[in-house]
C-alpha cells in the first residue's frame, strides 16, 4: 500500500474494513432487496390489482429501475459539492417512505408510482456508495474491495426471494414493502452513527450546471471509463432480463412452485462465490485478465446454451441450470473489475463519475433487460439469445477501451 492510498483509507476514522465492506454491502444490497424479494409476489400482485398480462406485471421492476436510473444524475454531483453523508440519507429516507407508501396502493398504476419514487430514493446507495469505496481505495485495492462488497452483496438474491415467499405465506404482497422499510431505516441509523465524511475538502465541486456539464465531459470523454461503463451495463443488461423473467421460467416452464426461491438462491451463490474468488485473484492477476477471461468463458457458454436451444427447443432442466449457472459465474469476475477500471482514472470526480457512470449502467442495461424479459415466449430461447449477443457486443467495447489488445500488462498494485 502506497502513502496516497494510507491517507486515503485514514479518511475512515477507526472503522475498520469488515465494518466497511458490511456497511457498503448493506446500502447496495437495499437496491438488490427492493428488486428480488419482489419475484415471488408477481404473480400475487397482478391477480389482487387486475393485471392479467403476465408480461406486464414486470412493469413492477422495471418502473423502480426507471427511477433509479435518472436519478443517479443527480446524487453523483450534490455528493461532489455537500458531501457524501447529506445526499446518502436523504436518499435513504425517500426509500423508506416510498416502499411504506407502496404497502397502501390502490392501483396497480399507484404502484408503479411508488415504485418509480423507491428507485429514485435507492439511486443515492449506489452511487453514493460506489463514490465513498473510491474515496477510500484505487486501482487493485478498490477492485478488491468492489468483490468483497459485491460477494456480500450477492447473498441478498440467495435470501430475498425466500424472505418474500414467507413473508406471503403469513401475510399478502403488501408486508413485503414494509420488511424492505425497516432494512432502510436500520441502514440510515447505521450510517449516522458510524460513517464519517469520506470527501477529500479538496475535492469539493460547485454545484452550478456548468460545473456538472464539465464533469459530465470528464467521464464521458475519458475512453477507457466510458468504454467499460458500456461494456458492463450491456452484459448486466442480460441479468436483467433474467430477472424480470427469473418467475415465468422457474414457475411457468420448469414447473418449480415453492422451490423457486432455493433454486434462484442456488445460483445467486455461484455468482457470490465468483465475487470471493475474484477478490482473492485480483491482486495477483490483475483486472483486466480476470474479466477478460470472464466476459470470453461468459460469451462461450452463452454459444453453446444459445445453440442447444435452437437445436432442442426446449432444455431438459438440468441441462439449463448447469449452462445457466455456468453463465452467472462469470458476472463476479466482470462487475467488480469493470466497475473499477471505468472507476480508476476518475478518482477527482469520484461522484459525478459514479452518477454519470451508473445511469448509463441502469439505463441501458434496465432497457436491454427489459426487451428480453418482454420476448419472453414460453421458452429460455429469448434469454439465451438476449445473453450471448450481449457478450459479443460487451467484448466489442472492451477491445475499443484497450485498444484491440486484450490482456495486457495490469498495473501495478497499489
Amino acid at each position: 500500500m502506497d502513502a496516497s492510498t494510507a491517507v486515503s483509507e485514514s479518511r475512515l476514522k477507526g472503522i475498520g474494513k469488515v465494518e466497511f465492506i458490511a456497511m457498503m454491502a448493506m446500502l447496495m444490497a437495499l437496491n438488490a432487496l427492493a428488486i428480488d424479494m419482489m419475484l415471488p409476489g408477481l404473480q400475487q400482485i397482478g391477480a389482487s390489482l387486475g393485471v392479467e398480462n403476465e408480461n406486464h406485471r414486470q412493469y413492477v421492476i422495471s418502473a423502480y429501475l426507471l427511477g433509479f436510473a435518472f436519478a443517479q444524475l443527480a446524487y453523483g454531483p450534490l455528493a461532489d459539492r455537500f458531501g457524501r453523508r447529506p445526499p446518502l440519507l436523504f436518499g435513504i429516507c425517500i426509500y423508506v417512505l416510498a416502499a411504506g407508501a407502496a404497502m397502501f396502493v390502490p392501483s396497480f398504476g399507484a404502484l408503479l408510482a411508488m415504485r418509480f419514487v423507491h428507485g429514485i430514493g435507492s439511486a443515492a446507495t449506489r452511487v453514493i456508495s460506489v463514490s465513498i469505496i473510491r474515496d477510500v481505495f484505487g486501482g487493485r485495492r478498490m477492485a478488491e474491495v468492489m468483490s468483497l462488497v459485491m460477494m456480500v452483496f450477492m447473498i441478498v438474491p440467495v435470501i430475498a426471494p425466500g424472505i418474500g415467499q414467507v413473508v406471503m405465506i403469513f401475510g399478502e404482497w403488501h408486508l413485503i414493502f414494509g420488511f424492505m422499510a425497516v432494512m432502510a431505516i436500520l441502514a440510515g441509523i447505521w450510517i449516522w452513527v458510524r460513517l464519517p465524511e469520506t470527501l477529500d475538502p479538496a475535492d469539493k465541486r460547485p454545484f452550478t450546471p456548468m460545473t456538472i456539464l464539465r464533469g459530465f465531459g470528464i467521464v464521458l470523454g475519458n475512453r477507457v471509463a466510458l468504454c467499460y461503463t458500456l461494456a458492463s451495463s450491456i452484459v448486466f443488461g442480460a441479468l436483467f432480463g433474467f430477472i424480470n423473467s427469473a418467475q415465468q421460467i422457474y414457475v411457468g416452464i420448469y414447473d418449480l412452485g415453492t422451490m423457486f426461491p432455493v433454486v434462484f438462491a442456488g445460483v445467486a451463490m455461484f455468482m457470490a462465490l465468483s465475487s470471493f474468488l475474484n477478490s482473492r485473484l485480483v491482486g495477483r492477476f490483475g483486472m483486466r485478465r480476470l474479466s477478460h477471461g470472464a466476459l470470453i468463458g461468459f460469451m462461450t457458454v452463452s454459444f453453446v446454451w444459445f445453440t442447444l436451444s435452437l437445436m432442442l427447443g426446449y432444455l431438459p432442466f438440468p441441462l439449463f441450470l448447469v449452462l445457466f449457472a455456468l453463465a452467472m459465474f462469470q458476472f463476479g469476475l466482470i462487475g467488480s473489475n469493470f466497475n473499477a477500471l471505468a472507476m480508476e482514472p476518475l478518482g477527482h470526480v469520484a461522484g459525478t463519475a459514479s452518477s454519470v457512470l451508473g445511469f448509463m449502467g441502469t439505463a441501458c442495461g434496465g432497457a436491454i433487460g427489459a426487451l428480453i424479459g418482454q420476448s419472453f415466449d414460453g421458452t429460455t430461447t429469448p434469454l439465451a439469445v438476449g445473453y450471448f449477443t450481449v457478450s459479443v457486443v460487451g467484448l466489442v467495447f472492451v477491445l475499443i477501451a484497450e485498444k484491440g489488445q486484450l490482456f495486457r500488462p495490469h498495473n501495478k498494485p497499489v
